[in-house]
């Protein structure tokens, strides 16, 4: 079994968000490559809320702002009711989030080669992560995304 967890630069290209995405149709073959394969296809909420504001940020006419919303809110409602592709995480525990705010100064200090630091939004998606290697031992845990840093989140299966 192989657990992805699907990063918002993956989401927005699956919904071909427009100044977000690039290649939508190589994603979309993927991701049903990835399906086919029975990989489980998480949504954490960090990813949700992301892809919502890129969306909201577009810019595009209100009207295809309307529409994009309208096949984001569709997809999502999907995934929360555990329909394919996706599932959607559950919603953040409080006390997890305190342990995440807590981390996050830290987390902060690190840049990548341009000299730019990771947000809290990255921080949580690498936290589900954790919680995902840990409810998922012996099996392939990682980040689908376009974000370099990310993509390093990926745990190889015990053999």
């Amino acid at each position: 079994m192989t657990v992805a967890l699907i990063d918002s630069s993956v989401f927005c290209e699956l919904l071909a968000i427009p100044s977000k995405s690039s290649a939508p149709a190589q994603f979309r073959a993927e991701l049903k490559e990835k399906s086919d394969k029975g990989e489980i296809l998480l949504l954490p909420m960090t990813t949700i809320i992301e892809t919502g504001n890129h969306i909201g940020q577009c810019s595009t006419s209100g009207a295809t702002r309307r529409h994009l919303a309208e096949r984001f809110v569709a997809s999502v409602e999907k995934a929360i009711d555990g329909e394919a592709p996706f599932i959607a995480t559950p919603f953040f525990d409080p006390a997890e989030v305190r342990k995440w705010l807590a981390a996050f100064p830290d987390w902060t200090k690190v840049s990548d080669p341009r000299g730019r630091g990771s947000g809290l939004g990255d921080l949580t998606i690498v936290k589900v992560w954790e919680q995902q290697c840990a409810l998922n031992p012996g099996h392939r845990v990682y980040i689908w995304s376009l974000d370099q840093r990310l993509v390093a989140y990926d745990r190889a299966p015990d053999l």
